[in-house]
């Protein structure tokens, strides 16, 4: 405590520059929403908000280019609390892109739904706000605010279709299971706090290592700390949220909640798992990874709604990440890292095509709407596609190295079981993924779904989607080695 200073170094604002980039422009984005009548479009809400995440992309880049930004003590912020590297960096832009191409998806979504709520574009912004602040933070009892900030502003999201039943249904199951979830981690930080007397990671650490035997406690918190991230992650068995909430909840902020807050609690779970150095966790994770990939597979199988069945593939994608948890330091945590961006560029992109196709009160979500979708919209069956073979992990597309990544490092630490449980369950997944392919151009369809044209937003938003599945599955060495860094400057 002696050399704890209470005056600021301008530096530490710099270690959160996105985020109060984030902030200012959801409070003026609040601000000019009372400029705009009622009735009128909120589009341009929308724009500034797209301005935000842009600026708070460049404030990325200003962290990234400090001087000094990569050394160990000089990348720590607010006594300790926050601490900016490549790992953190990663996550921030990749938070900043799925933001980005939700907003784009919106613009014509809100539109379509005659949703006149200024507010939503600012709870964006305020929800990925959170979420970096999840990938950076280094004090668990920061992380349970920034996890608190993402949380709340997915259930009121989940709840922006006012006048259908099912979203205010959602978003209230989430937020109950969701306030469980968050208590859990909590207890679990409480308890990590009361034997090590600290809340920092790297001092509990550093403890950890000095205790010799470890305090039965230290287990049970971190099994705690698991429930609670796990619930964020929709992984088995902590999943039964997750096909309520994506049928009942906007296709924009399935998108969004699907892979931001997703991507943001695998930051905090790698953090605590591996910069922590916690004890106990493998078996838990093991078991978890593999009923993920179970349940969410064998879930999507029987399902009709094209919602619900993305969202048991969420599930068991959260299983084959939680794979590269199980196995080796660098290597699975590079290929955790990887799997994230992968997951989030196909899956933003299958769910912005969701969106489009879906019309005023998302009525065509079936897999008969997407029947002779291939002949009505050639354009639109063809990304879709591409979208879903790349969920499946067929290469030349980013889903089959994220795959060969994870499986490969999950070989390499003896995980033969694993790995045979993770290879079955990718050949259960190609069924469904298949089937709306074949449903898309085999089938004829049974009434006529009117398809809109594709506005030049959505057009932005899937190009770059696209793009980034094609180019991880086409070039993945350079990221790959970026990932590899990440993980190296995670637990050095």
């Amino acid at each position: 405590m002696s050399n704890f200073q209470f005056a600021i170094p301008t530096i530490d604002y710099i270690r959160i520059l996105p985020e109060i980039v984030l902030a200012v422009f959801g409070i003026v984005v609040m601000m000019a929403d009372a400029l705009i009548p009622q009735n009128n479009s909120k589009k341009p809400l929308g724009y500034l908000s797209l301005i935000g995440v842009l600026v708070s992309l460049g404030a990325i880049a200003c962290q990234a280019r400090y001087p000094g930004m990569y050394d160990v003590n000089n990348g720590t912020g607010f006594w300790g609390m926050v601490h900016v590297d490549s790992f953190s960096l990663f996550f921030h832009v990749l938070i900043a892109l799925i933001t980005a191409a939700v907003l784009l998806v919106s613009f014509e979504y809100m539109d379509v739904q005659r949703m006149r709520s200024g507010e939503y574009y600012a709870i964006i912004l305020f929800s990925a706000l959170g979420m970096m602040l999840m990938t950076s933070a280094t004090e668990l009892v920061l992380i349970f605010i920034a996890l608190e900030i993402s949380s709340i502003g997915s259930y009121v999201l989940a709840a922006m279709r006012r006048r259908v039943a099912e979203s205010a249904e959602s978003s209230l199951k989430y937020f109950l299971l969701g306030s469980f979830a968050t208590a859990f981690f909590l207890y679990g930080v409480a308890l990590i706090f009361g034997a090590t007397g600290s809340t920092n990671v790297y001092t509990i650490a550093a403890a950890l290592q000095n205790m010799h035997p470890l305090q039965p406690i230290i287990y049970l918190a971190v099994a705690l700390m698991f429930i609670g991230l796990g619930f964020k992650v929709a992984a088995a068995p902590f999943h039964v949220w997750t096909p309520d909430v994506y049928e009942g909840a906007p296709s924009p902020i399935v998108a969004l909640m699907s892979t931001g807050p997703k991507a943001a609690a695998f930051a905090v779970l790698l953090r605590v798992l591996f910069a922590m150095n916690a004890p106990g966790w493998f078996w838990i994770v093991w078991v978890s990874a593999a009923l993920s990939m179970t349940i969410g597979n064998i879930g999507a199988l029987v399902q009709s709604n094209v919602k619900r069945l993305l969202a048991y593939s969420s599930i068991a994608h959260a299983g084959y990440m939680l794979v590269a948890f199980a196995a080796a330091k660098d290597a699975g945590i590079s290929a955790a890292i990887f799997y994230t961006a992968t997951y989030a560029a196909m899956n933003v992109g299958a769910f912005a095509v969701v969106s489009h196709f879906a019309n005023t009160g998302e009525k065509y979500v079936t897999l008969e709407d997407y029947a002779g979708l291939g002949r009505r919209s050639p354009l639109l069956a063809a990304i879709l596609t591409v979208f879903l073979l790349s969920l499946i992990g067929i290469p030349v597309t980013g889903g089959f190295f994220a795959k060969f990544y994870v499986f490969t490092s999950a070989l390499q630490s003896h995980l033969v079981w694993l790995t045979i449980i993770g290879v079955i369950n990718s050949a259960v997944g190609a069924y469904y993924y298949l089937r709306i392919i074949v449903y898309m151009y085999m089938r004829d369809e049974r009434e006529e779904v009117p398809v809109a044209r594709m506005p030049f937003g959505l057009a932005l938003a899937l190009a770059m989607c696209l793009m980034f599945t094609i180019y991880l599955g086409v070039l993945p060495t350079q990221f790959i080695n970026y990932a590899l860094k990440s993980a190296q400057d995670l637990v050095r």
